[in-house]
């Protein structure tokens, strides 16, 4: 239990920190929207000026579970689920840092691979351990997370589909609670 409240803390921290915008750390927003520091090698698309629109969220979830375990992550079972109607616009997918060889290189290598998969990273921000990416396909807004404080370590991809009825169904939602 105390692992999931971990999760469900550090999956709020990293929708407000990173949702927000803010200009502390090494946020790479404004100016930069657009420009990705990944080499956008595929062929399956891009992001929002390029494609990618027809994305579902199982097609997402195969995405970042493909890069992320081509990274050497394996899945945390015990991660949160997405909130009940929003199956169809949420993904989440919660790495078990611990068993990563490198958590950081893992991290880095599960961005990359997203970026060749045609993922463009629109944001950079990085504080104090923490390291989250904005990135985008199609009308999907991905948060890469990787924090690295004392005991904690986590890793963390939350998408969402930004189509009018995917935030409906995500506002109706509501926040998450935790148990």
């Amino acid at each position: 239990m105390r692992k999931a409240n971990w999760v469900a803390a550090a999956a709020g921290v990293v929708l407000l920190v990173a949702g927000c915008g803010s200009n502390g750390g090494s946020d790479n927003g404004g100016s930069d929207k657009g420009k990705t520091s990944v080499t956008s090698g595929g062929s399956t698309g891009g992001g929002s000026e390029t494609g990618g629109g027809d994305l579902t969220a199982d097609a997402v979830k195969k995405e970042i579970e493909t890069a992320a375990t081509g990274a050497g992550f394996t899945q945390d079972a015990s991660g949160d689920k997405v909130p009940a109607g929003t199956e169809q616009c949420m993904v989440m997918w919660t790495a078990d840092s611990a068993k990563a060889a490198d958590q950081k290189k893992s991290y880095k290598e599960t961005v990359t691979a997203l970026g060749q998969a045609g993922w463009s990273i629109d944001k950079n921000f990085e504080q104090s351990g923490s390291t989250i990416k904005t990135l985008s396909k199609g009308t999907w807004l991905l948060k890469a997370s990787d924090h690295s404080m004392g005991m904690l370590k986590m890793d963390m991809f939350i998408a969402t589909d930004a189509k009018p009825e995917c935030e409906a169904a995500l506002k109706a939602a509501g926040p998450q609670k935790t148990p």
